[in-house]
């Protein structure tokens, strides 16, 4: 159970982001039109965790996928819900600030 926790909000092992984004990982940042406005990693998407389940036909369940926004909880739980969907390779990427440093 506890490995699930961790897991979830990305505590797992170390994961190379930098690798991800050479396969072609899509970055979805899961925080609010108005957060995502007042700063964003490049090329991320915005869509908000409250409508991401209605927003997935344009995204490719092949390619991996990390999920950010400003803390780590928000993204945690887009990771949860993405993996539900048949996405098989998701990440939590944590906070978009940090995140940004890894890519």
């Amino acid at each position: 159970m506890l490995s699930v926790i961790k897991s979830l909000f990305g505590l797992g092992p170390k994961v190379n982001y930098k690798e991800l984004m050479q396969r072609g990982a899509v970055i979805i940042d899961v925080r609010s039109k108005g957060e995502f406005a007042s700063g964003h990693i490049k090329g991320a998407k915005n869509i908000p965790l409250d409508v991401l389940g209605n927003n997935l036909n344009g995204l490719d369940k092949s390619k991996p996928v990390i999920t950010c926004c400003a803390s780590g909880m928000r993204s945690g739980a887009a990771k949860g819900m993405l993996k539900s969907k048949g996405f098989n390779e998701v990440h939590n990427g944590g906070a978009w600030v940090s995140l940004n440093n890894k890519i």
